[in-house]
């Protein structure tokens, strides 16, 4: 395969994992991470039962979660998505594999790594199902997600026809600083979203009319919990959905401090202008989308475009630390 038709190749791939995050976020915010109790089926089937004798043998199969058609059509097209990318990604690695032994100077590790990623995200899917939308599986699912539509990003920008130049003398280490700060905020806000803290506090800048609420942040934090618990709606006190959501509020200060000074460093060079330009816009759109998400009490359109910017602001990040390290070609 020629370095043009496989960059294409992993560009589509890298579309398909934004589109199954987006999917992923949309049945996660509305409630329809179990829309089917089983996995990979719906209800022992392929599809959703649609016909009345299979709907009733549905119901009959699984007593404690009836269908409901829309939720299950949510999780299955998400399910879809996510299996065509995992063949895609199995592509990818074999046509790696192949380019690989024709030049040695080829990547590969990073095709093997995605492929062992989307298995393991599958495992994670099956689980978020199998341990009733468990908050450590279902955060590690969302970030299992994010990983994949960045490492694909980032084999994408390795496989440039023709490669892309270093910018050099920008600024490095504020780069990585600010990468590694998007990933922890994105990682709160995955675990603002599974323990359904989103609406913790309803006003803004406060947080219950306060600047300092009560808050249970031993509780909040606490990773794992006892097994046979359906997490469906979440089942952290106040206190504790108090605490991961004011812990997300600080995640974003810090963000927008460090991201914001990266925006205004790389808008002074020429060579890096753009790039300046679209980290601040992407940045203050994903505040705009926290504060809307907030005051608008958890829309559906807003909280899906939060993900979506959140995972845009990750990929221009590693494009902009691919393009100012050495050594990337």
């Amino acid at each position: 395969m020629s370095d043009r038709r496989y960059f294409l190749l992993v560009g589509l791939a890298a579309v398909l994992a934004f589109c199954v995050v987006l999917l992923g976020a949309y049945t996660r915010l509305s409630d329809a991470g179990l829309g089917c109790p089983d996995w990979p089926g719906c209800y022992g089937h392929l599809t959703v039962p649609e016909a009345t004798h299979e709907i009733a043998a549905a119901n009959q199969a699984f007593p404690q979660r009836e269908l409901e058609a829309p939720k299950a059509w949510k999780e299955m097209i998400h399910r879809y998505f996510a299996g065509t990318l995992g063949l895609l990604v199995l592509v990818i690695a074999v046509v790696s594999w192949r380019r690989h032994r024709a030049d040695p100077s080829r990547p590969l590790w990073l095709p093997l790594f995605l492929l062992l990623l989307v298995v393991f995200q599958a495992a994670l899917g099956m689980w978020t199902v199998t341990l009733l939308l468990k908050p450590a599986i279902v955060a590690a699912h969302l970030l299992g997600g994010f990983a994949t539509f960045a490492l694909l990003t980032l084999l994408a920008l390795r496989s440039w026809p023709g490669g892309l130049p270093t910018w050099r003398g920008g600024p490095r280490a504020l780069a990585a600083l600010a990468l590694l700060v998007v990933v922890a905020q994105i990682s709160l806000g995955g675990w603002t979203s599974t323990n359904y803290a989103a609406l913790a506090c309803t006003d803004f800048p406060t947080c219950q009319g306060r600047w300092w609420p009560e808050m249970d942040f031993g509780e909040a934090f606490r990773i794992w919990r006892g097994a046979g618990v359906n997490y469906e709606y979440g089942v952290l006190d106040t206190p504790a959905r108090t605490a991961v959501h004011v812990t997300h509020r600080i995640g974003a200060l810090i963000t927008l401090l460090v991201v914001g000074a990266l925006a205004l460093r790389l808008l002074r060079q020429r060579v890096t202008r753009v790039a300046g330009a679209l980290l601040g816009l992407l940045l203050l759109t994903q505040l705009s989308l926290g504060i809307a998400n907030v005051l608008l009490h958890l829309p559906l359109p807003v909280a899906v475009a939060h993900n979506a910017v959140a995972a845009l602001l990750l990929v221009t990040l590693i494009l902009v630390n691919y393009r100012l390290w050495p050594g990337h070609s």
